[in-house]
Parts: structure tokens; sequence; C-alpha cells
């Protein structure tokens, strides 16, 4: 899944830490992913910035429905992101970002291998007039292209971002993979509805023979919607709480090639994503 983290030094989380929940009312299994992050800032000459950042998350799978393999290997996941990003302006309202993300995804029951390493990145034109106060409804545009060799797919993806504020209450961003709107009642509250996209793909160091096959990924998509509220306990310090509904969630097992070799359970249910967060 494509996630982010950093477009530009403006729109930059310093830090964060996050918990998220999807329980099963239908099924024994259960998803929890613990994060956190922080992303630092260094700048340079003419208004660019070089970023450096690492992102940790801890997913824990309580898997208790009745498979015919052994699941005590897919207990915990680890993934670790290292952040390197370098953004410079062009012109008074045009900048450009390049990321370099190596990531280390696998259930790290040895030593880290090759197979547990992978290399994302992405290329960023940034259009931001979101502070312009000679317009009406000041905006921001983010254009990019990313690869993540974690999608399986050889070629890079889209990434879209459009902010736009409608009044002093209501704002919206329309993009892939995240949508909301928003609306303030008061500089320090805001309620949202959102939809988006989350997941992982891991490597399983511990390789699971299923059915006659062997297993040596697993993955997760999850496509999302709901309400959110951010509450800003000072200027750039926010708790914020989501909740909502799996529209779509699929849970699987991967051979070393990325096919399907077993679907774990995909039953739709409720989900909640709440931390809090530091921005610039």
């Amino acid at each position: 899944m494509i996630m982010c983290q950093f477009i530009s030094a403006q729109m930059t989380d310093l830090a964060r830490v996050e918990y998220s929940f999807i329980p099963q009312t239908r099924s024994e299994d259960q998803y929890t992913r613990l994060r956190a992050l922080f992303n630092y800032p260094i700048a340079l000459k003419n208004k660019s910035y070089l970023v450096l950042g690492a992102e940790y998350n801890r997913v824990i799978l309580n898997i208790e429905e009745d498979y015919p393999f052994e699941t005590s290997h897919l207990n915990t996941i680890h993934i670790i992101d290292f952040n390197i990003g370098y953004t410079f302006k062009t012109s008074e309202n045009w900048r450009w970002g390049i990321k370099f993300n190596p990531r280390i995804a696998s259930t790290l029951e040895t030593t880290v291998t090759n197979e547990d390493i992978f290399y994302n990145g992405g290329v960023f034109a940034i259009h931001d007039r979101s502070d312009d106060t000679s317009l009406k409804h000041p905006y921001r545009l983010i254009l990019g292209v990313t690869y993540n060799a974690t999608t399986g797919l050889p070629f890079p993806l889209p990434f879209i971002s459009y902010t736009r504020e409608i009044n002093e209450h209501w704002s919206y961003n329309a993009g892939v993979p995240k949508s909301s709107i928003k609306y303030n009642f008061n500089p320090k509250n805001v309620v949202l509805a959102f939809a988006g996209l989350d997941g992982y793909f891991a490597n399983l160091q511990q390789g699971i023979q299923v059915n006659g096959k062997r297993a040596d990924n697993i993955s997760l998509s999850v496509v999302v919607g709901g309400l959110g509220y951010q509450y800003f306990l000072t200027k750039h310090l926010i708790a914020y709480t989501y909740a909502g509904y799996t529209f779509r969630l699929n849970n699987r097992l991967r051979d070393s090639n990325r096919d399907e070799v077993f679907s774990l359970n995909e039953i739709n249910a409720f989900y909640l994503r709440t931390g809090i967060k530091f921005k610039r």
C-alpha cells in the first residue's frame, strides 16, 4: 500500500504515536497495529530541506480461527521504514519533493535477510497556495508517482492530493490513496468523514506449508471509510480518533511469486484508529 508519510517540509508529521484495531464480531481473528514515527527536517539553502526519519509498525494478529496449518509464525509482524527526503522550491508557489524509503517488513523470527528488505520511493510536485490570502478558496495540489516494492506491481503508481478550503468551517481533500471532508467547529475542534486505503506486505521467515503449497509472504489490504475527530492540544499537537468500517478486507498468504496460497478471514468489520501527532 502506498502510504506517504511526508511530501514536503511544510506537510510533515514530525512525530506520531498511533493505535489501530480491527475486531471481528463474526470471527475469532483480530488485527492490532502499534505505530510510531518521527521525521526531522534539516533546512538547507534557498528554502530547500533534507528530511530524515524512521517509522516502526508492530502488527499483532490474534488468529484464533481453525486453519489447516500452524499459525504461531503469524502472530507478530514488524515493519521498519527509514525515510530520506529532499524538497526544494522552483518558484514562489511550486515545490518538488523526492523520497527514498527502504523498508524491513518481516516476522523477524531470526536475523534480517534479503527477503525482508524492500525499497520504496517517489517523486512529487507540490503547488501550494494554502496560505495565499488573495484567494477566496486557498488550495494545495500534490501530483506524484510512487514505487512500492511490496505491491508486486513492476511500475510506478499515482499519488494525488488536492486540498481546498471552502469557507472558514469547511474544507476537503480529494485524491489517492485517501480523501476526506472536514468541518472546523473552532480552531481546536475538527470533525471529518474519510475514505482511504491501508494495509501491509511482509516476508514470513518461517515459511508455512498450506495444502501442499508453501506460503512465504503475508499481505493485508483494506478499504475503509468512516468518521473522525481531531482536537488541537496546541497549534501543532493534535489528538485524533477515527472510527469506521472496512468495506473491503483482503488478508492472504502468498508464495515467493506473490501468488495467493490461502485466504485468511476476510469478513468486513469495525475499524478504530487513534493517536497523537505533532505537525509542523
